[in-house]
């Protein structure tokens, strides 16, 4: 097979350097961190650490994974792999609808927050702006969505920087009029007021603020050197975390009485503590930045998930085709329209429909989270680990150790009353989608075969053939000489240009998959008709449309052919057989049609 072209790739180092550096930085930070520490006290970096931890173990299986067999389809290709088609199916779904639904509250989050400026503006009105900016600037190019999430993640990260550099003059006492001073550790009911437990129990609350450091593993698909960016973004995650969340933590319920914020951000109340002035402007501006640059992720990985669910054939097959950009624009568009439910459900149905929104999701990235580990514990047992460049630390323990902790974290979820609903909610989400799962196999594998259509005594002239992942397989060749035995057919090969049945969405970015799904389709179609010269048919061929039935429809048009071949796989494994081609192209055509079940060749399937 000739070699593969160079790929073309939209985000450059920098690009995605930022996105990894700020990606786990969101408004849950800015914003949630109050709750933690009205729930922890003086303890909460220590709450901080401990989740950060959790995600650094998850990052670092994920990076061995990632370096080790690097894929457009990310951790779902990885539980697929581990633990089979539904573990991939499941995983690529849930995490899809995870951030559909994050893309809605957080133009909803936007909203709120440009109503400190405007306070008459609508709410619902600015939210479906606010997405739909977001939803443009993914449509336009993938290197624009990089441009703009390097800008929000480089004032989310300036903005922690410059509050730990001042916070840490004032704690230590080189801040004009104040000396050092660390007794609000201690002085309001103790380091733990709450008791030791607390710590542990705020993990559930703080978890869901670090969301988002697996994002540059999916970018990374589209950027220069895809393994060097996933290993890099695992390696820097230790200190993103240290010193943003641990860090900044620890400065606020060192400058403030943690049992004295009050309704404000806590970074807002620390900085008007250290009397910056206009500090609710200043934080406000950056809560702002950090909602639209979530939105904007969100809106990114939401659409690649859903470009790679069909690239599995696990969504509709439309859902691959990409702009002249190299953007996925119906994945893009499809993701955006549920962020428009939500935030239209928010305006008129927020106690009901908007909730069940939230809190059926409300798990759902510890369930992803909880697949990675599993599926890199069962991959390294399987290969050994003997030729990994990147490895999981002190496997397995640390491995096991983190299963385990998470799955304490969903149970510490159902035992808190404010978080059951979300638990049970998100398992019943897993569960409807493993049952879609094994219905849609079932009924593929029910279905009663198609009538015969042996070929007729008489010999056919001429004979067009459809075919791609099976175009070069045995049994179609056994086919195709029988037919042609007499020496007088000509053949008509036709091969979809579909990413799909070629595989290249399964290993290519929206921005290069077509021309890697030309070059695949140019090669199958050239080494058949090559076959077939050499055995002294007249063979002619030309790629088709991605649709079968279209290509199929063109080709009749143009050749007209007494007789039509299609070649699937078997019903179980054949996206073909999943929408009736043949029927279809029986009933379409009034031809006769024989229908060849064949195996791909191992080289076409790899």
């Amino acid at each position: 097979m000739a070699e593969s072209p160079a790929l073309k790739k939209a985000l450059s180092q920098r690009q995605l350097t930022m996105i990894a550096i700020g990606g786990v930085i969101g408004a849950g930070l800015f914003v949630g961190s109050k709750t933690v520490i009205g729930a922890t006290g003086p303890g909460t970096f220590i709450t901080y650490a401990l989740a950060g931890v959790l995600v650094i173990m998850v990052m670092r299986m994920l990076a061995e994974m990632a370096v080790a067999n690097p894929s457009t389809g990310s951790f779902s290709d990885y539980a697929r792999a581990a633990l089979g088609n539904w573990a991939g199916f499941s995983m690529g779904w849930l995490y899809w609808y995870f951030w559909v639904v994050v893309c809605g509250f957080e133009a909803i989050a936007g909203a709120k927050i440009v109503q400190f400026w405007l306070p008459d503006a609508p709410l619902w009105l600015t939210s479906l702006l606010l997405l739909f900016a977001m939803t443009t600037t993914n449509l336009f190019s993938v290197s624009s969505f990089g441009e703009f999430e390097y800008w929000f993640a480089s004032i989310k990260v300036a903005t922690i920087l410059v509050f730990i550099a001042l916070g840490a003059f004032f704690v230590i006492g080189l801040w004009p009029g104040h000396s050092m001073d660390f007794s609000n550790l201690t002085s309001h009911g103790g380091f733990f007021p709450k008791g030791p437990m607390a710590v542990t129990v705020g993990v559930v609350t703080v978890i869901f603020s670090m969301v988002g450091a697996e994002i540059a593993t999916i970018a990374a698909a589209e950027s220069e050197d895809p393994e060097r960016a996933v290993a890099r973004a695992a390696n820097s995650v230790i200190a993103r975390i240290a010193v943003f969340f641990v860090g900044s933590s620890f400065l606020l319920v060192t400058i403030l009485p943690w049992n004295s914020i009050g309704d404000a951000s806590p970074f807002v109340a620390a900085m008007q503590e250290m009397g910056i002035p206009y500090a609710d402007h200043i934080m406000n501006a950056v809560v702002l930045t950090a909602v639209l640059s979530c939105l904007n992720s969100g809106m990114y990985t939401a659409s690649r998930m859903l470009f790679v669910l069909a690239a599995r054939r696990e969504a509709p097959a439309k859902l691959v085709e990409v702009t002249r950009r190299g953007v996925p624009a119906m994945a893009i568009i499809s993701s955006s329209a549920i962020g428009f439910v939500c935030v239209i459900a928010a305006a008129f149905w927020e106690s009901t429909i908007f909730a069940f929104l939230l809190n059926s999701s409300g798990a759902i990235i510890l369930f992803v989270y909880l697949l990675i580990c599993i599926s890199q514990t069962v991959l390294r047992f399987r290969s050994g680990g003997a030729d990994l460049t990147v490895k999981m630390w002190l496997f397995p323990v640390l491995s096991i150790l983190t299963i385990v902790a998470i799955l304490a974290i969903l149970i510490q979820m159902g035992v808190e009353s404010e978080t059951r609903s979300q638990l049970f909610l998100s398992l019943g989400a897993w569960v409807v989608v493993i049952v879609l799962f094994f219905a849609n196999k079932f009924f593929i594998a029910s279905r009663p075969a198609p009538p015969d259509a042996t070929l007729p005594e008489t010999a056919a002239e001429r004979v067009l053939v459809l075919a791609n992942q099976t175009v070069e397989s045995e049994e179609l060749r056994t086919e195709l000489r029988r037919i042609g035995a007499d020496g007088n057919t000509r053949f008509q090969v036709v091969v979809p240009v579909s990413p799909i049945e070629t595989g290249a969405a399964g290993t290519h970015g929206p921005l290069d998959v077509w021309d890697e799904t030309t070059r695949i389709a140019t090669e199958r179609l050239a080494r058949t008709l090559a076959v077939l010269h050499d055995e002294n048919f007249t063979a002619e061929g030309a790629l088709g449309d991605y649709r079968p039935l279209h290509a199929l429809a063109e080709a009749v048009s143009a050749f007209g052919p007494d007789r039509i071949v299609i070649a699937t796989l078997p019903p179980e494994d054949s996206v073909w057989e999943r929408f009736d081609v043949v029927d279809r192209a029986r009933a379409e055509h009034r031809l006769p049609v024989t229908h060849v079940v064949a195996r791909a060749n191992a080289e076409l399937t790899s």
